[in-house]
């Protein structure tokens, strides 16, 4: 495929993607609540479309194909982690949509009697893995243009934050939520034609094991990379789904409980069954091609040597603005965030109602060129930070898991489970035989903080506040933020509770 007319196809996608952000933002209501959770009126078909196009776009194109790629049928995991991970948040998470919530600080804090304490915690560290994340997406993005378009890494880089932080910047949540939705469908229908096309490319599924180790055509893989390893996987990417900020952005600001519920269950099962789809077209990728320097690139390779050029086009083109989304979805995460939690820790009061698109979009520009900044200056620092959104997640879905199924849970127990977490996690990453063994260290993390999370809260004073008051204290602040009155904060008791 001719380098120019990709680079071309591109920028006039992400052209098309500004103005439609534009036009939405002309039919929006000028409010924070509307810039930053759609009004809290999203209907099924865009969740669905928004959850689908950061699932299949990122994880899939350069996560679960390249995986799939060196460990044959190991890289359905992905898929498989995903959909159990969205079908739990379905049903365990799904109700706290009729709490009112703006940001999962909020949430969390709640379970532990509307602790300030954990709240700011939770604020601070979400914030930085948001950083990690756009960093993250930036420099794979990037690395994508760079190979698909021959220009050099640093432009692509910026391109790619450019791509998605002007459409974000002008439209907020709902053009990103639309703009997901065609992605997703896109990406959908053209990674099952993808599939199709390469298992008749390898003479059926019987080919797939071509100039591939025997062991990678195991069940999922198991014999390749091992059982331990395989259930860590799967596990942290339903870990990864149940504690990231950007999938409770969807509970928050879905039409209802029951539309947020309904359309994780429809997602879930439409992605167990897409999970397959990455393994064949990475193994079939193998197949016909088993010396590729980067194994992140067998889904482009793919497209531009066996799809038709018009296809292999549109299917590349969405899949590089797919991970553009994704990273526009965790900007308008981490801007929630900054606004509602960071702005407090720091200036002791919520924002004027007035001021928060504008806030909003000024923080938008700060943390998308933060997240540019770290992708520029090193790939060690975004490597850094993102396994580093790894120890943070399992602490956080723990908080979530016990606040929301155990009254007892407390703030000192919640802090002793984010630490735990934490500790285990990064212990793990730095005992190479743990490591092997493990594969990633999201289990032990989860298990030793349930145990500590539960254990501390038993040995340490129950919360005196109860939830029908906790709620209070966080609608009344967040009431606040709304409609401009006295912004000041209610006195607590104590820093903590």
């Amino acid at each position: 495929m001719n380098s120019h007319v990709f680079l071309g196809s591109f920028i006039a996608y992400v052209v098309a993607m500004i103005a439609f952000g534009w036009w939405v933002s002309r039919h929006s209501r000028s409010s924070g609540d509307d810039f930053l959770l759609g009004g809290r009126s999203i209907p099924i078909f865009l969740t669905i479309g928004t959850t689908v196009a950061t699932m299949v776009g990122t994880g899939s194109s350069m996560g679960a194909v390249g995986f799939g790629y060196a460990n044959g049928w190991a890289g359905a995991l992905y898929g498989i982690g995903g959909s159990i991970g969205v079908l739990l948040l379905a049903a365990w998470f799904a109700p706290v949509r009729k709490l009112r919530f703006m940001t999962m600080s909020e949430e969390l804090s709640y379970y532990v009697g509307a602790s300030r304490l954990v709240r700011n915690i939770v604020a601070v560290l979400i914030y930085i893995a948001c950083i990690g994340w756009l960093g993250a997406h930036i420099l794979g993005g990037g690395l994508y243009l760079s190979w698909m378009a021959d220009i050099d890494l640093t432009t692509a880089r910026i391109l790619v934050a450019l791509g998605f932080g002007v459409y974000c910047v002008i439209g907020g949540y709902m053009a990103v939520v639309w703009i997901d939705t065609i992605q997703a469908v896109v990406l959908f229908v053209g990674f099952i034609v993808m599939a199709i096309i390469a298992l008749f490319e390898v003479g059926g599924f019987s080919g797939l094991g071509a100039n591939m180790d025997v062991a990678t055509t195991s069940f999922l893989g198991i014999d390749k990379i091992g059982v331990v390893p395989a259930l860590s996987l799967a596990a942290v990417i339903a870990v990864g789904v149940l504690a990231t900020p950007s999938y409770r952005q969807r509970i928050y600001s879905g039409n209802s409980v029951h539309s947020v519920r309904r359309s994780f269950v429809i997602t879930g099962i439409l992605y167990l069954f897409f999970s397959i789809i990455p393994a064949i077209i990475g193994m079939a990728t193998h197949a016909l091609n088993p010396d590729l320097d980067n194994s992140n690139f067998a889904f482009p390779f793919l497209a531009t040597e066996i799809l038709p050029l018009w296809l292999g086009l549109l299917l590349l083109v969405a899949g590089l603005s797919a991970t553009m989304s994704s990273a526009s979805s965790d900007a308008i995460a981490g801007v929630s965030i900054l606004l509602r939690d960071v702005y407090v820790l720091f200036t002791g009061h919520t924002p004027a109602g007035h001021k928060v698109v504008i806030l909003s979009r000024l923080a938008l520009v700060a943390t998308i060129g933060l997240a540019l900044l770290f992708a520029l200056i090193s790939d060690n620092v975004i490597d850094y930070i993102t396994s580093m959104i790894a120890t943070v997640m399992a602490g956080m879905f723990v908080c979530g898991l016990l606040g929301r199924f155990w009254p007892h849970y407390n703030w000192q127990g919640a802090v002793a489970t984010l630490v735990s977490a934490s500790a285990t996690s990064l212990t793990v990453i730095n005992v190479d035989s743990w490591s092997t063994f493990w594969g990633n260290p999201s289990i032990p993390a989860v298990l030793v903080a349930l145990v500590v999370g539960v254990v501390v809260s038993l040995i340490t004073p129950a919360s005196k506040v109860s939830p029908e008051q906790a709620l209070q204290r966080i609608n009344e602040e967040r009431q606040r933020m709304e409609s401009d009155i006295n912004p000041a904060l209610t006195p607590q008791a104590d820093s903590a509770t």
